[in-house]
């Protein structure tokens, strides 16, 4: 069986130690690294499967190490931090994590949510192929290489933002409520609110003026759909 590699990046050693201990059990191979700058050497000389990034380090903060190996790689990553405030969790999703927890944390919940995200990538990554393209006039989303065309022009997305879009164009002209997109995309084992979809949505909206036949609307006290206005 191929081992699944785990980067831990905390500058406590201790929790290091700790947390690898824990997925050494699991069976994950692990490597750490003490501040920011040495989290991006190791991911790019380790390759890890899955990144457990702290938010508070030294050199580079959790949130610079994401937005750096998000121009990277696609790969999953987890924030831990001992910041709790909404304000924190909806910031590192913008920035590409995929799941978030807040210290102190039980390690055998640790392990859980990082089996969980590992499983979602796993899948969506073996759900996408080339048939699974997403065309509309001026749009064409790539579930393959995780990018959009746009007006003709090649467009990369954080990967929450991609998958949102993705889904929704998947089904045209079906609503969707902030409850279900929260549980597709970002899984149930999320521990978040709502106000996350709201914010991809609207990071959506700006980088993209969506046509007069298409475009992701709102739907008051409901949440959120696709809309195809003629066929297009």
């Amino acid at each position: 069986m191929n081992e699944k590699k785990i980067l831990i990046v905390d500058d406590d050693p201790n929790i290091c130690e700790l947390i690898a201990l824990y997925m050494n059990k699991e069976g994950y191979e692990t490597r750490t690294a003490l501040s920011g700058k040495k989290a991006l050497k190791e991911f790019s000389v380790y390759s890890p499967d899955l990144t457990l990034l702290d938010l508070m380090l030294p050199e580079m903060d959790g949130y610079q190490v994401c937005g750096e190996i998000r121009k990277m790689s696609d790969l999953p990553i987890i924030m831990i931090t001992a910041k709790g405030e909404t304000f924190d969790k909806v910031l590192g999703l913008e920035l590409g994590a995929d799941d978030y927890i807040v210290k102190p944390f039980d390690v055998k919940e640790l392990v859980a949510r990082v089996k969980a995200v590992l499983r979602r990538y796993e899948k969506n990554a073996s759900d996408t192929d080339a048939d699974k393209r997403i065309v509309f006039k001026n749009l064409v989303v790539n579930p393959v290489t995780y990018t959009i065309t746009y007006h003709g022009k090649e467009m990369d997305l954080p990967p929450k933002e991609f998958e949102l879009l993705f889904f929704l164009s998947s089904a045209p002209n079906r609503v969707f409520t902030r409850e279900q997109l929260l549980d597709r995309i970002w899984g149930y084992e999320f521990i978040g609110d709502t106000r996350t979809v709201d914010v991809h949505v609207k990071r959506l909206r700006e980088k993209m003026s969506f046509d007069d036949e298409w475009g992701i609307k709102t739907v008051w006290g409901v949440g959120y759909k696709f809309e195809v206005k003629k066929n297009v």
